[in-house]
């Protein structure tokens, strides 16, 4: 595929300021776009037929060799080398890798997540550290979750920071965000299982039959799941500790949950 040779310099430049408006949440909503940095990012997230429009690159390091073939399959994508400022405005990291992707957010709604497959799916409520999102969905990643959905509350999926810590996870499965006052009570009635966790529960989630169609619903860092999510639950269920720690981190405590669910699945 012939690349594009187009080269900006300034900082100055619009599209130069457009994309650095990328680096926050006001300007991702605005312009429908995101961010993403990093060989290893760009190569998911063309691989995935993700919507790239632009590969930003570094006129010093040269342009990123290998992609023909990912390109082919993704809709046309432009190349733009630029200077190391113009690199270091639209960055989140203080040693830019030298490529960036400008990537159209994906439209996915609650009619078509409820039209698939709903076997596994991780809900969360209210989740707020980028880090803890992130590890979410690579472990929703590692056992095939069909998909993770973002409550009110939860944490900008397309914050750099959530971005980096998926490790291309982002780009192996659905991820939508949602009301959860709709969204629960429509998948309870095509027969999902809506699974909390809770301090006070009395069941171990060991002894909860996770093999059905089952939603798993974690909540804020401090506060849990919220009562009003809560109380459309079908069941709360505990990860049993032996040792003296009160509570599990969100992101470990959907980790074990993802992967009791998978054990039980695999057996």
């Amino acid at each position: 595929m012939t690349k594009a040779h187009t080269e900006i310099m300034s900082v100055q430049n619009a599209r130069v300021k457009d994309w650095a408006q990328l680096l926050e949440r006001r300007g991702r909503d605005k312009q429908g776009k995101y961010l993403i940095e990093g060989y290893h990012l760009v190569e998911e997230a063309l691989r995935a037929g993700a919507r790239v429009e632009t590969i930003v690159y570094s006129l010093e390091k040269g342009a990123p060799t290998g992609w023909d073939e990912l390109e082919q399959a993704a809709s046309p994508v432009e190349w733009v080398g630029v200077s190391q400022a113009v690199l270091a405005k639209c960055s989140d990291t203080q040693t830019p890798q030298g490529v960036l992707a400008i990537v159209a957010r994906p439209q996915l709604g609650m009619d078509e997540l409820l039209a698939g497959e709903h076997d596994l799916v991780v809900v969360l409520d209210g989740v707020q550290d980028p880090g803890n999102l992130g590890t979410i969905i690579r472990s929703a990643d590692a056992v095939g979750a069909k998909a993770v959905v973002l409550g009110r509350g939860t944490v900008d999926l397309y914050n750099p920071k959530t971005i980096r810590s998926t490790m291309g996870s982002m780009y192996h499965l659905p991820i939508l965000e949602a009301d959860l006052s709709l969204l629960l009570p429509r998948a309870r009635e095509r027969g999902v299982r809506l699974v909390t966790t809770s301090l006070q529960a009395e069941r171990s989630c060991y002894d909860t039959d996770l093999r059905q169609p089952t939603w798993l619903i974690l909540g804020n860092e401090g506060k849990g799941v919220s009562p009003e999510v809560a109380a459309q639950s079908d069941v709360q269920v505990i990860i049993p500790m032996q040792g003296k720690a009160e509570s599990l981190n969100v992101a470990m405590a959907a980790t074990v949950l993802l992967f009791e669910a998978s054990r039980q699945r695999l057996l």
